[in-house]
């Protein structure tokens, strides 16, 4: 089905890997497009609980490739732009999905690498891993990404690195909240999947409904418009079977139906 991607499936967890390690996974037309498609699959597949965005080969993703890059620098503006759109759209369906998202990274995740990064939901990093924001060494800017990193690392920090362009090794990327948890590299895949396995024991419709929550409350103001707001989310929650479920678990001391 698809030319830039593999989906291994594991159970309930679906892992879109990446799969242009010749170029050290960097993406192009036909990448966007296909990640795109591949999370809108995903997410409407009630047999997947997790979904895992990992590389093939020694890096993670190097961002745009070089010669999609050539091409666009030749184009017209309207075209630019369309491109430009692709790709802030595929981050958006990739951060929007109702399912937990954990980026699996190792090796080099530059520019848009480190945009897909801070997309998903959580990241694991190996010790080898690298960040950066390196746009502006080529003329351009962060931009398609920035949602998505000022999200992860706060104004202030993005300040300087999409600025500096530096690169961010793992253990900076960890103080910075860009990723949860630094693994060695051979422990990285039981670190990911650990990561899942606790995300499995949530209700998928509970874990939907605190992934929503967050997006829509984080940075407003705390009034008694967030109050009511709040308070009629978990009001409707509490109505589910799901929530009925839960709680009959765990007074009955039994593992609720949606644990594997």
């Amino acid at each position: 089905m698809y030319e830039t991607l593999e989906i291994v499936r594991d159970g309930a967890v679906a892992t879109v890997w990446m799969n242009r390690p010749e170029v050290h996974n960097a993406f192009d037309e036909r990448l966007i497009d296909e990640l795109t498609r591949a999370c809108v699959e995903l997410d409407g597949d009630a047999s997947v609980r997790v979904v895992v965005l990992g590389g093939r080969g020694r890096n993670f993703s190097a961002g745009a490739d070089l010669n999609w890059m050539r091409r666009a620098a030749n184009n017209s503006v309207d075209e630019n732009r369309r491109d430009a759109r692709r790709l802030a759209e595929m981050l958006r369906v990739l951060a929007h999905m109702s399912k937990p998202t954990i980026a699996r990274v190792q090796g080099a995740a530059l520019g848009g690498g480190t945009g897909l990064t801070a997309a998903c939901d959580m990241a694991v990093a190996a010790r080898d891993a690298v960040f950066s924001t390196s746009e502006v060494r080529f003329g351009i800017i962060p931009s398609a990404i920035s949602p998505y990193v000022l999200r992860a690392i706060g104004p202030r920090q993005a300040l300087r690195y999409f600025q500096s362009a530096e690169r961010i090794p793992a253990e900076r990327a960890l103080a910075i909240g860009l990723v949860h948890e630094v693994a060695a590299s051979e422990e990285l895949d039981r670190v990911v999947a650990a990561l899942a396995a606790e995300l499995m024991s949530g209700g998928p419709n509970a874990l939907a409904a605190a992934k929503a929550l967050v997006r829509d409350i984080a940075g407003r103001p705390i009034d008694a418009a967030i109050g009511e707001e709040t308070a009629e989310r978990i009001a409707r929650q509490r109505a589910t079977d799901e929530a009925r479920e839960g709680i009959s678990a765990f007074l009955e001391k039994r593992p609720p139906s949606w644990r594997p």
